[in-house]
């Protein structure tokens, strides 16, 4: 593509965003108040757990127990999650699948347990290894108790006949207070769209961005219609993918798609991955202006 196209490319997505954005201000009134800042508290649904609006994120292009964020090495992981921490960003979204856990346990040592949120995911899909898995990860975390624990990445439209069993398991350990929560990530409209109707899935990970990429649909208000039942069934969704994995990196379009998704009034809270104390900062500023721009409309 050449460098003329690029940029006319650009600025069509650009364009497209922020349409879309605007153009779902007025359902975002009727869904649920705007934050009042980056900085803001949120509930999740009626799981009654309250938690940053902006999450930061562990597992970019993570697979093999390591990412982005873990190749970091653990001072230069630390010294990201105490820059959010002190920031006012407590929720961390971390996986086994990432090798996150132990780098998070480093980087939160000697922080109280409650001035953090945990959400981690399983591809447990027997008792056993349910349970397993969730004693070792609270291990590896250092906590006695996890937050959310979501089934990862269900592909599948029969994932709870496949996971059954885990389910199982990660109710009770619900009823036990060994973990706060429980739900999905899903990669699929299919998986989706049951996931919005299951019981089970009290919180939701959903990748969202106006673009459509690296989305269960490409055409975003498909993907928005079903966290809109998520959300007016009470559960909690989490957004992810806001930026596409990195692939939106203009300032228009990073701005676009926080729009379009702080509008949608659905999305209880987002992740970030961050790598570096400067996105940070460089997020917050820009969900600031989100909500300023979507508060004068």
């Amino acid at each position: 593509m050449s460098p003329v196209n690029r940029r006319d490319f650009l600025a069509q997505a650009s364009a497209a965003g922020l349409a879309l954005a605007t153009a779902n201000v007025a359902h975002a009134a009727s869904a649920r108040a705007l934050p009042k800042s980056a900085t803001d508290k949120v509930t999740l649904g009626k799981t009654g757990i309250q938690t940053s609006l902006i999450g930061m994120g562990t597992g970019s292009i993570g697979s093999g127990q390591a990412s982005n964020q873990t190749k970091l090495g653990v001072k230069e992981f630390t010294r990201v999650v105490r820059h959010a921490l002190d920031h006012g960003v407590c929720l961390f979204d971390v996986a086994d699948q990432y090798g996150s856990h132990v780098y998070l346990r480093e980087a939160l040592r000697g922080v109280p347990r409650d001035k953090y949120v945990i959400q981690t995911k399983t591809h447990a899909t027997k008792f056993p290894d349910a349970k397993s898995h969730i004693e070792r990860y609270c291990l590896e975390l250092g906590v006695e108790m996890i937050d959310i624990v979501l089934l990862h990445c269900m592909q599948k439209p029969n994932w709870p006949e496949e996971n059954a069993a885990s389910m199982e398991y990660l109710m009770k350990a619900k009823e036990q207070g060994i973990i706060r929560a429980h739900g999905t990530s899903c990669h699929g409209m299919d998986p989706l769209r049951i996931a919005a109707k299951s019981p089970f899935v009290e919180i939701d990970l959903a990748r969202i961005n106006p673009e459509g990429l690296i989305m269960d649909d490409k055409a975003p208000d498909q993907v928005a219609s079903e966290l809109e039942e998520m959300h007016s069934a009470g559960k909690g969704v989490i957004g992810m993918k806001i930026l596409g994995e990195g692939r939106i990196t203009t300032p228009e379009r990073k701005d676009a798609s926080l729009r379009y998704v702080l509008g949608l009034g659905t999305v209880n809270a987002f992740i970030i991955g961050f790598e570096s104390t400067g996105q940070i900062d460089d997020i917050l500023t820009r969900t600031e202006d989100a909500i300023a721009f979507l508060g004068k409309k």
